[in-house]
């Protein structure tokens, strides 16, 4: 299907995957937003752990999603679940507080079609009802790496796990979302071993996604995310940089920081499993991940939305 091609047939090029837990309202919203594409693409919700009435509502929802409800809360990695269960070449993600723009997957879809080594695209965001920009746009516009003649947009190692699209087969060569991780930060190992495999990883600011996070407090985000950069490190970083992070993690926790103490003693019970799967990237690799680092954040990322 063309990007000329009418909005009345569906876009079987492309499927959305969803995650959710505990929050119908949100989810139902993100359905609706979905249901009302032009690509009307096929939907898959992973329902990690909600009750079942829950469970209910979703299924009957006019979008006609197919719902996954796994016997436990899989995180992160319900997502893999979603992209096994469809058969789409493309798979966009959302989570429940989060959809695309109309004609967005289609521009997607596109993209990927003209770059056969395009793995996984990172959409621009737009953030809540007034759309602001998500300080991680600039943040990804402004990537040190050079660009590749063969992709498009701008060469990335990282990127929003709601707003981006994925090539399938890629995504399965790459394992998904690394188990050892389940929530928080996760999309950077993935944009690693993506890169690891040869496969491109950009951000595409003309695919727009949408964004109305819950504007309350998130307790225990932080340790999670301090614990997954961690653990990221052991998995994929030469073991100087392993060690190095976790000197400075267990420094700030003995100083007294809690979230720090949190998050070394989650990176702890965890690092058995991380050495076990431990696989350090390749040399170029690891360079780009070095650029990356020692660039500073452009001035305009550090604001509020």
């Amino acid at each position: 299907m063309s990007a000329e091609s009418g909005g009345a047939r569906p876009d079987s090029r492309i499927a959305v995957a969803v995650i959710t837990r505990n929050r119908p309202d949100s989810a139902l919203h993100t359905l609706d937003r979905l249901a009302a594409l032009p690509e009307r693409p096929q939907v898959v919700v992973v329902d990690n752990g909600s009750d079942p009435a829950t469970t209910t509502l979703l299924r009957s929802h006019p979008v006609a999603a197919r719902v996954l409800r796994p016997a436990r809360n899989t995180g992160a990695l319900g997502r893999n679940w979603a992209v096994r269960a469809t058969s789409a070449p493309y798979v966009a993600f959302s989570d429940d507080d989060s959809w695309w723009e109309p004609g967005a997957l289609r521009r997607a879809a596109d993209l990927f079609d003209r770059h056969p080594r395009l793995g996984l695209l990172s959409a621009r965001t737009l953030v809540g009802d007034e759309g602001h920009e998500d300080p991680l746009n600039a943040v990804l516009a402004a990537s040190p790496l050079p660009r590749a003649p063969d992709l498009p947009g701008v060469p990335v190692l990282g990127f929003l796990g709601c707003a981006a699209v994925a090539r399938r087969p890629a995504f399965l060569a790459a394992g998904g979302y690394h188990p050892v991780l389940f929530f928080g930060a996760e999309e950077t190992l993935l944009a690693y071993d993506l890169t690891a495999l040869g496969w491109g990883v950009v951000h595409e600011p003309s695919v727009v996604a949408r964004h109305r996070p819950d504007t309350g407090t998130r307790p225990g985000r932080a340790p999670l995310v301090q614990r997954n950069e961690l653990l990221t490190a052991w998995l994929r970083r030469p073991l100087p940089v392993a060690l190095g992070s976790t000197g400075r993690l267990a420094a700030d926790a003995l100083a007294g920081d809690s979230d720090a103490r949190h998050a070394l003693g989650g990176a702890l019970l965890r690092l058995p499993r991380a050495v076990r799967h431990r696989r350090p990237l390749p040399r170029a690799v690891e360079e780009a991940v070095r650029t990356v680092h020692a660039t500073p954040p452009p001035s305009d990322s550090l604001g509020p939305p």
